[in-house]
């Protein structure tokens, strides 16, 4: 048995049992790896996928506990790489970030400006997405870092770890009758056309409740995963907006007036993850402090070293959070 040919299944896995997509991710050749997969499989006397002609139709049940084993065995000798680059190049590497755009657009730069004063050599990079993919990205190991604030039941196999709190704003353009009333209500916001977030995105599950227990059946006309775009339609006249306090920038929004409505949403909690066995390099554990200073390098470890869910759920409870 040989590491390459279980990172092979692993990334045929990974790519839906497409041996060419595996292949090409791997600058290998499909005759290749197919090849290496038989003699695996020769060795072990069992078959890890099942096939219909030359192609893999299917992942057997022998093979999907071969996989996990294969996952945490690649995962440790990533933690051992990682560990040599550690001691061999202690101010070289890459961070990688798997976050929304909201993160990206509005909360990660100073931190990223932080981290690149104190590390020039280490190369960052960013990946966009869904909840989902977020997940996949940090899960996988495309990705160092998830940070995320809806769909947090997806990150169940990540460590999650509390930043920080934020809650929502209205947007309206100036002059708009909103801006003019003496109390900011569920009831009067649910009168106009709604632009806000894609479902999915940024805490909008928070809003729904909010209306759902009121009994209120706004008109969402149009969503967006990003702010700025719900900016541009709210701008056109197309209905109010509902976003994130931190998107708004008095200085670029200066055309828009924004509304705290704090007290009408449930504030949602923005956290950071990782995956359990990873290797945290030092510059990883001060990004996490720039990013949530209250994270010290010691609470990370101390998550890292719980037994139980239970015993992580207590240590998460009694961190006091910021809010943004």
């Amino acid at each position: 048995m040989k590491l390459h040919q279980l990172r092979y299944i692993w990334e045929v896995a990974k790519q839906d049992l497409n041996v060419s997509k595996a292949a090409a991710h791997l600058f290998s050749s499909q005759p290749g790896i197919s090849k290496q997969i038989r003699l695996l499989e020769e060795e072990l006397g069992l078959q890890i996928f099942t096939r219909r002609g030359k192609h893999l139709v299917e992942i057997t049940e022998a093979g999907r506990e071969i996989l996990d084993t294969s996952g945490e065995i690649l995962q440790q000798v990533e933690k051992i790489q990682s560990l040599a680059r550690e001691y061999g190049q202690e101010q070289a590497g890459s961070l990688s970030l798997a976050t929304t755009h909201t993160q990206c657009r509005y909360v990660l730069p100073p931190v990223i400006r932080r981290f690149i004063d104190k590390y020039p050599e280490i190369s960052l990079h960013m990946h966009q997405g869904t909840p989902k993919q977020i997940s996949a990205s940090a899960a996988e190991g495309a990705a160092d870092f998830a940070i995320a604030t809806e769909a947090l039941e997806l990150y169940s196999h990540l460590v999650m770890l509390p930043c920080y709190r934020w809650n929502r704003s209205i947007l309206v353009p100036k002059g708009h009758p909103l801006a003019q009333e003496n109390e900011l209500t569920l009831c009067n916001i649910a009168k106009y056309p709604i632009i806000t977030y894609t479902f999915g995105f940024t805490g909008r599950s928070k809003l729904d409740e909010a209306f759902d227990a009121q009994g209120l059946r706004p008109r969402v006309v149009l969503t967006a995963a990003d702010a700025d775009v719900i900016k541009t339609y709210v701008r056109l006249g197309l209905g109010i907006g509902i976003v994130a306090s931190m998107a708004f920038d008095e200085m670029i929004d200066s055309d828009l007036i924004a509304l705290d409505a704090s007290d009408l949403f449930e504030s949602s909690t923005t956290k950071i993850g990782f995956r359990r066995n990873n290797y945290l390099r030092s510059y990883m554990y001060d990004f996490i402090e720039m990013f949530a200073p209250h994270l010290t390098r010691d609470l990370v470890r101390e998550g890292l070293e719980t037994k139980s869910s239970a015993e992580f759920d207590r240590l998460v409870e009694a961190i006091e959070l910021p809010t943004l």
